[in-house]
């Protein structure tokens, strides 16, 4: 038995049973993911391990079954009560996603035994019809508090989309119930879900749902639990850390909030060379000043698992919150990322390494659940390993995905794909199609999914993990102002501890300055496009071509300068073949739905993705074109184009 989960064994016996005594103090455990991503295998990883860089592989599916596995027979053995969490965003993010559509996602997640799961908004990448789909598919309760689906034909009359659930429990021992009164004498938790209030402007197909104000839905139903007798509350979200806070700090009566959205890996990680986070299982009190509310999240990728012990007095008050995340690394390391055998550490090194991770306090050897293992490699990975398809090119040496730049480091791979798409529109087959030439291309930094490892590239590792959002490019006219006025807005907007930094803007054929003049504000020193072998300062009154992916290009995701622009007309085409060959489509304007989401209005024939013949990722084939043609051999560029100078 390693050290973390020796540690909580302790931690689950030093509790007792006094818990389930209603007169007595009552302890929870919590285990959590979120951002999971269909990261069903382990990701390469390079961590610092006793002074020594290393390469080895963390967490994966089938990883976490084991942890959690080994999480309960704990909690079991002490008779303590215990919830599986997920914090939302379990789709999209790897070539498993494309292929099965949210399938595999209920199959798996399944099989983990969850007991209750926020929406993300990746969730509703696809249609209602196929989150529908999900949701019936999977075992356990989605949940959504501040979600009114009573307008949508697939989401309506799903018993497992729920606001909240209700546990009883009897020791370990748990019972879903659907009033409090089921209960008899036995402790109860509700867990409550909540989804990002701004949902329509980041996800575009949402229908006819409605998203209400995460505060005020918050406390409304937290109100009416507290009314039927409920002492203890756990929040399941997919907010983001910053909102989150926000949350503890304004909602009365939260106990615990399990998040997700920001990928936050919290906790000090510096041991292992990946950097402080801010601190897990932090306290915030409420706005009544009486109650206090711990907040939680475990980063990304099914890297991690986060494990916290609330500890409530006899009226129902945190009294006690503590815990930490635990990164869930494979047991043979090597020197190099590529991992063949001639760059394993030897026997004596193993050893050694496989002791720094036992002294330290947030990372643990674990195998794999074998019969998960088993299922994934025999039901879909064959065929994931068909589709990657053929070589593109080489990658000499890591090449890093950072949405946010900090200490002036920032995106290797983003700079690259906005490189790809200024170069894929400006080659005379696609302008014999666009009449027209960019001048710069625009990327939000969440449209990339990946890192680019050392060693061959393969169209799916771009097509299917790297860009897998199937968008369309569009060319648009943006005056310099617009131009400015955006990069101010997603800039300022990304800066805020805990942010989404999806937003974050890179370029190509662009460059600017940001400083940072006050907490989470600035303003732009420099702007200047390349023109005739020269840079020149972008004119606020000039008008444009500018390259942007569908998704950004509609105003989603933050980019409400692109809406506004567009709202009333537009020159805008979006890109996309049809039976294989490139066409254009021109847009007329922008309108929102009545529940918020973004329409765009086609001038001619709508561009319909989902449509037999119709193939809308000429974001990924711009970069799969780019490294074919023009790198080969890929490095980072010399310039990213981007300075962000914070105080």
């Amino acid at each position: 038995m390693n050290k973390s989960i020796l540690a909580g064994v302790l931690a689950l016996a030093l509790a007792g049973c006094a818990g389930q005594q209603p007169d007595q103090p009552f302890t929870l455990t919590l285990a959590h993911v979120n951002d999971t991503h269909s990261h069903f295998d382990p990701s390469d990883a390079r961590l610092r391990l006793d002074g020594t860089e290393v390469y080895t592989r963390l967490g994966g599916h089938p990883r976490l079954q084991q942890y959690a596995g080994e999480l309960r027979r704990q909690a079991r053995e002490a008779d303590q009560p215990l919830l599986l969490l997920h914090g939302g965003d379990a789709w999209q993010g790897s070539g498993y996603f494309r292929l099965n559509q949210g399938a595999m996602n209920a199959d798996v997640l399944s099989r983990l035994q969850f007991d209750a799961m926020a929406l993300g908004n990746h969730e509703f990448d696809l249609d209602n019809e196929r989150l529908a789909a999900f949701i019936a598919g999977v075992d356990f309760p989605v949940l959504a508090a501040n979600l009114d689906a009573s307008r949508d034909p697939h989401l309506a009359e799903l018993d497992n989309l729920r606001p909240y659930v209700l546990y009883a429990f009897d020791g370990h021992d748990k019972e879903r119930i659907e009033r409090v009164k089921d209960a008899g004498r036995d402790p109860v938790v509700a867990v409550i879900g909540l989804v990002l209030e701004d949902m329509p402007e980041i996800a575009s197909t949402v229908g006819e749902l409605v998203f209400e104000r995460e505060v005020e839905a918050a406390q409304r139903t937290v109100r009416a639990l507290r009314e039927q007798g409920v002492k203890h509350i756990v929040a399941v979200t997919h907010l983001g850390l910053e909102r989150d806070q926000r949350l503890a700090r304004e909602v009365n009566g939260i106990d615990v909030i399990v998040g997700g959205h920001s990928h936050s890996l919290l906790g000090d990680f510096s041991n292992l060379g990946l950097g402080e986070g801010e601190p897990y299982a932090r306290l915030f009190t409420n706005q009544d000043g009486r109650g206090r509310t711990c907040v939680v999240q475990a980063g990304q990728h099914a890297q991690a698992m986060g494990r916290v012990q609330v500890t409530f007095t006899p009226d129902g008050r945190v009294s006690r919150c503590e815990g930490g995340n635990t990164l869930l690394a494979d047991r043979v390391f090597y020197r190099d990322i590529r991992r063949g055998e001639q760059h394993r550490f030897d026997d004596a090194t193993q050893q050694r390494l496989a002791e720094a991770v036992a002294a330290a306090p947030n990372i643990a050897l674990v195998e794999e659940d074998p019969a998960l293992r088993a299922h994934i490699d025999e039901q879909y990975r064959p065929a994931l390993l068909q589709a990657y398809g053929q070589v593109i090119g080489h990658v000499p040496g890591l090449l890093r995905h950072r949405r946010l730049p900090v200490d002036g480091q920032g995106s290797d791979v983003a700079p690259l794909v906005a490189a790809s798409q200024l170069y894929w529109v400006n080659t005379p087959a696609v302008q014999a199609v666009t009449g027209r030439r960019a001048d710069f291309a625009l990327l939000g930094a969440g449209g990339v999914r990946t890192d680019l490892a050392p060693g061959e590239i393969k169209e799916g590792d771009v097509t299917l993990d790297m860009l897998p959002f199937a968008n369309a490019l569009s060319l648009v006219s943006l005056t310099g102002r617009q131009v400015a006025g955006l990069l101010l807005e997603t800039i300022n907007a990304s800066l805020p501890e805990g942010a989404h930094t999806g937003k974050f803007p890179y370029v190509a054929g662009l460059r600017y300055q940001f400083d940072e003049t006050g907490r989470d504000r600035g303003f732009l020193r420099r702007i200047e496009y390349f023109n005739q072998g020269q840079w020149q300062r972008l004119d606020p009154d000039a008008s444009y071509q500018v390259v942007i992916n569908g998704y950004h290009a509609s105003g989603n995701d933050g980019w409400n300068t692109l809406f506004e622009a567009q709202q009333v007309l537009t020159d805008r085409i979006d890109l996309a073949w049809v039976n294989g060959k490139l066409a254009a489509f021109p847009v007329a304007r922008l309108s929102r739905t009545q529940g918020g989401g973004v329409q765009v209005h086609y001038i001619n024939q709508p561009l319909d993705c989902q449509a037999d013949g119709v193939r809308c990722n000429t974001d990924a084939q711009a970069f799969v074109d780019y490294v074919r043609e023009q790198r080969p051999v890929l490095t980072a560029l010399p310039e990213s184009g981007v300075v962000l100078n914070r105080l």
